[in-house]
């Protein structure tokens, strides 16, 4: 791949037919970080996390209040309406995808929801998720990461996915009354989102932690609310100090765990753990070390400001070799598949829908662990049969709108090798030539 190429694709979603290549790539992808748009006009119909707590609370209300034959159908209403939001959500990151002028900027979002992967699959969260992406996500990809750490774990789709709304500290004042301790979001914290796995840590440690999140929970729905989206109750908080990873931490209600944020936010192995995420995104499914410790180091040293990580990124001469190629999620090539024929947008149902078909449905990767972000996982016979499947029908949606040939050279500007270009030229129909176009092995590949 060429540089400009490598610009268009590997960081950013892909090219479109009208896109000119990057002259200067890295500056053009420097640039991205100051003209992103955190809400773009795709996402400013889908509602706000503050509007979905108290459709949230309503429901809960309702429930409580209501005859027992009675609250099974305000449930099966609650997650209705939830699936409609679901199905909004998806197809806003689906247009703003496509229409995005910062792309690379864009697929960071894509990283760190997948990072801090929330699944419908539990679905008293359904319709949570999209704002669990345009609210704690989107605002803080470019800030420092503990930001967005917070942002993410106090968010009402991640307070209730790992049951941490419903955590009770056992010595608490509603230590009778409450439904014990859960220790998920304690361990999933330290296990994915910061520290990672074999790092240290014991199950002393996730327990420990966990008591100290105690009393991080949802909102109530008084009228101090105020549109809040999270709350700390101290009569959920269990009493006491926490040893965690060797550090005695006194008992000093909210405030105890979020020093414990703050120390694993620092932590090296934070560090470690976040850079090897990122160079395995955006360069090899065996990410070269010195890089690794390249951007850890920068991490470590900027306190966790994410822009400076990515600005080490676009620095490294690693990502820009051509030889190195990352195999396209079924999301990647969905999308990339999409700007290439000009799609400006999707309706929201037939995006859900085409990434269920593709095997990646939004938001819905089965556990906390997220998307697997190798080849491995994605290149199985089956897999990229279905992306023949819906590279013909993107075809025949496309009509003669889009011609192969003189399309090709422009989406994969300086990567055609002359036997795609060939077989497309020698396609029976302008149909068959887009089709070949879009699973080719040089557009399978970012």
């Amino acid at each position: 791949m060429t540089n400009p190429a490598l610009a268009l694709n590997r960081f950013g979603l892909g090219a479109r037919p009208d896109d000119t290549p990057p002259a200067d790539p890295q500056r053009w992808l420097l640039n991205q970080l100051e003209a992103y748009d955190p809400l773009p006009v795709a996402w400013k119909s889908v509602p706000r996390t503050s509007a979905l707590v108290d459709v949230w609370n309503t429901m809960q209300r309702g429930v409580r209040d209501a005859p027992e034959g009675q609250r099974s159908g305000i449930r099966e209403a609650y997650l209705r309406d939830g699936s409609r939001q679901y199905q909004a959500a998806a197809g806003a990151r689906t247009t703003s995808a496509l229409q995005t002028s910062t792309p690379f900027v864009e697929r960071l979002v894509h990283f760190w929801s997948n990072h801090f992967a929330v699944s419908v699959d539990k679905l008293l969260i359904v319709g949570l998720a999209g704002s669990f992406e345009a609210d704690a996500i989107r605002p803080n990809v470019l800030g420092r990461f503990e930001d967005l750490l917070l942002a993410v774990i106090r968010h009402p789709a991640m307070l209730l996915y790992l049951d941490q709304a419903q955590s009770t500290g056992p010595g608490s004042r509603m230590g009778s009354r409450g439904r014990g301790l859960n220790e998920n979001l304690a361990r999933e914290i330290l296990e994915l989102h910061t520290l990672g796995v074999r790092s240290g840590y014991t199950q002393d440690d996730v327990r420990q932690f966990a008591l100290a999140l105690t009393g991080w929970t949802m909102p109530g729905d008084g009228p101090a609310a105020g549109g809040a989206t999270y709350r700390f109750v101290p009569a959920l908080h269990e009493p006491g100090e926490r040893t965690i990873l060797g550090k005695t931490y006194p008992d000093d209600g909210e405030a105890q765990a979020r020093v414990v944020i703050h120390d694993l936010v620092g932590a090296p192995a934070t560090a470690l753990h976040i850079a090897q995420k990122l160079v395995r995104h955006f360069v090899a499914d065996d990410p070269p070390q010195a890089l690794v410790q390249r951007l850890a180091a920068t991490f470590t040293r900027t306190g966790g400001d994410l822009a400076s990580v990515y600005r080490e990124l676009i620095a490294a001469p690693q990502v820009w070799q051509a030889t190195t190629t990352k195999f396209k999620s079924p999301w990647d090539w969905a999308i990339s598949s999409l700007r290439a024929l000009g799609r400006p947008s999707m309706e929201p149902a037939q995006a859900a829908n085409l990434m269920t078909q593709l095997g990646q449905p939004v938001w819905r990767p089965g556990s906390p662990a997220g998307y697997s972000d190798t080849a491995a996982t994605w290149a199985a016979p089956d897999a990229l049969m279905r992306r023949v499947e819906v590279a013909q029908r993107f075809a025949q949606e496309t009509g003669d709108a889009a011609d192969a040939r003189s399309l090709a050279p422009r989406v994969l500007p300086g990567t055609l090798s002359q036997a795609t270009a060939t077989a497309i030229a020698r396609a029976e129909s302008g149909g068959t030539a887009l089709a070949l176009l879009l699973v080719s092995p040089e557009f399978l590949r970012r």
